[in-house]
């Protein structure tokens, strides 16, 4: 057992050159490698108890699952979040924003954000009083009207709408309001409005509230196909009877309106490691689907509005990544970078580690061979017969060295070589002897 522990020590202390080069190698690794996602990040969602607001919210439930903490910062709504996400100094990295609203954003402006995804639809509401008369969009110029707040996706909705009608903001009635929420629908169940634009889901308490007033009705967008062709961030909806409130009925008649989606918008600053974990939120956040969204449903890569990141594409290809699906985010996430940057490392480690054993019985050998220079020259001399005159000091040297040599350890594997080196040292030394006898003997003679 000692053997072996003093072997193995020889073995260690002959390679310990590879130790600095792994060093300098994994250290190589760790500077290169992307750093790891952070565990916060700031989320614009709209107003306080709006659509946006109650989704981030679920959101974030379910991201502390993972102990990762979303911040919520509210906001005007769609348009006001994408001024956030793109400020040059901008205090958010992801927000929900209403499909169509990119249209507003010049081109640099665009490519400076991307999307993860659609998460929900949120269809377009159009209310009015039941004793009003309206077909047309065209019918709404005389009444009171409210067109939802500016900055929100509601404004923006109403504004595309009246456009396709050809009915430019300059041409807008006195009577019509930049008003939106719970003031909107207030006034129009006081009967202060007549008619009033709302977007959110088909469950939003405002949207039911609104549902269940009978002296209200929802408005049917006949031509929603012409729509779609005009504005493909709309997509038709059909709302059957009694969907909103099957006790009241409401709609009385199965209703078609038009419906953008919420999307998930981030900037440069949102971590591209961070992406499947918002969007596996997200699908678990829509896992049991709407009274409009089919579980299972969204998150979707389609309609499309910014350009998809590229994590966001591999994830609806390909689903979480191996390593999250079993592990917890920060470990998996962590793993994939490393592994990824390990295998050049390890392209690297296998020849040298190959070059170990070649190398270990050079040294090992090295320390047997050098003393062998020595008496390969003392032979030489020998044979020549130039050998210096000082054989007692040459002799004194090479006892010395068998000495030397008596201290040199070697691994039992290499035994046999130190021993033959042992056997070919006394040799000389007995032939530099009987040298040294011979010459005393004749210089006596000849005395």
């Amino acid at each position: 057992m000692h053997r072996v522990v003093k072997d193995l020590k020889i073995m260690l202390l002959a390679n310990l050159w590879i130790v600095p080069v792994v060093a300098a190698l994994v250290g190589a690794v760790f500077y290169f490698v992307a750093p790891p996602p952070p565990m916060h990040a700031s989320m614009a969602t709209g107003a306080e108890g709006g659509n946006y607001r109650l989704f981030a919210e679920k959101l974030k439930t379910q991201l502390a699952k993972e102990g990762f903490e979303l911040s919520l910062v509210p906001s005007a709504g769609s348009r006001d979040n994408l001024e956030r996400l793109l400020a040059q100094d901008s205090q958010v990295e992801i927000a929900l924003v209403q499909s169509g609203l990119e249209r507003q954003l010049s081109g640099a402006e665009q490519n400076r954000l991307q999307s993860l995804g659609a998460v929900y639809q949120e269809p377009l509401w159009l209310f009015y009083r039941k004793d009003i008369a309206l077909e047309r969009i065209a019918d709404l110029l005389p009444l009171r009207l409210a067109l939802g707040s500016i900055g929100s996706g509601t404004h923006a909705a109403s504004a595309a709408i009246l456009a396709a009608n050809a009915i430019a903001p300059q041409q807008y009635p006195a009577t019509w309001q930049n008003l939106g929420g719970n003031k909107a629908a207030a006034a129009l169940n006081s009967g202060e409005l007549d008619a009033a634009f709302f977007v959110g889901p088909a469950e939003n308490a405002r949207v039911q509230l609104l549902a269940a007033n009978p002296a209200l009705r929802l408005a049917n967008f006949r031509r929603a196909a012409a729509y779609e062709a005009r504005l493909p961030f709309f997509k038709r909806v059909t709302i059957e009877e009694g969907l909103l409130n099957l006790a009241l009925n409401s709609p009385p008649q199965t209703t078609v309106t038009l419906s953008p989606v919420a999307t998930l918008v981030i900037n440069q600053h949102f971590h591209p490691g961070l992406v499947p974990l918002f969007l596996e939120a997200s699908r678990e956040v829509m896992k049991d689907g709407s009274l409009l969204d089919q579980a299972g449903a969204f998150p979707s890569a389609v309609p499309r509005t910014f350009e998809l990141s590229s994590d966001a594409e591999h994830y609806y290809k390909s689903g979480l990544p191996l390593l999250q699906r079993y592990l917890p985010f920060r470990i998996a996430s962590l793993a994939d970078r490393y592994i990824i940057l390990l295998i050049p490392l390890i392209v690297v480690l296998v020849p040298l580690l190959k070059a170990v054993g070649p190398l270990y019985r050079w040294r090992i050998r090295a320390r047997i061979y050098r003393w062998y220079k020595h008496l390969r020259e003392i032979d030489r001399q020998l044979d020549a017969g130039t050998l210096p005159e000082r054989l007692g000091s040459e002799i004194a040297r090479l006892e010395q060295l068998q000495d030397e040599l008596a201290k040199v350890e070697v691994p039992l594997s290499y035994s046999n070589e130190l021993y033959e080196l042992h056997v070919h040292l006394r040799y000389v030394i007995e032939r530099l002897q009987t040298l040294q006898q011979r010459r005393a003997t004749e210089a006596k003679t000849l005395g």
